[in-house]
């Protein structure tokens, strides 16, 4: 099978994980969850996804679609649609599934899925993250991991723009 449809299989919508989560909890693999937009994959990303995906066996990204950006982040994002942007995320060799979540929080996605480690940046305190309380409830861990300095979607924007 080429890459490309590789890659492709590990996208998926809400609705169609329950096989593939009944399978993975048989095998007991350590599920880690973070979500995020992803607008623009720098090198900050690569460093956050490869140490999260580093906690368990199995790296489970929840994706905001392309409505849930522009709620957060204005009318001018994302840059990348949300294709693009799992297709990327996709690519990587430490990112096992791409899910795509619609709503302004990845509450419902994390109650779905229920991971073991529930991963964020550390801009952020562990009792804050969304989804705490699932991955508390059930003897999970909640974990930040700092960001590589420098590196923003933000900051590459402006830097753009400047030019």
């Amino acid at each position: 099978m080429e890459f490309n449809q590789l890659n492709k299989q590990k996208i998926h919508q809400s609705d169609q994980l329950d096989s593939l989560l009944a399978y993975w909890k048989f095998k007991n693999y350590k599920i880690v969850f973070t979500n995020g937009c992803f607008d623009i994959i720098h090198l900050g990303h690569i460093d956050y996804l490869s140490k999260a995906r580093s906690l368990g066996n199995l790296l489970v990204i929840g994706l905001n679609t392309d409505q849930s950006v522009r709620q957060l982040k204005g009318e001018n994002r994302p840059v990348n649609d949300q294709l693009a942007r799992a297709e990327i995320l996709a690519s990587f060799s430490f990112v096992d599934a791409v899910i795509y979540f619609d709503e302004e929080t990845p509450y419902n996605l994390i109650k779905k899925v229920q991971p073991d480690i529930l991963v964020k940046g550390s801009d952020y305190k562990a009792e804050d993250i969304v989804g705490y309380d699932i991955i508390n409830a059930k003897g999970g861990k909640v974990i930040t991991i700092d960001f590589l300095e420098g590196y923003s979607t933000s900051g590459i924007i402006n830097k753009i723009k400047s030019f």
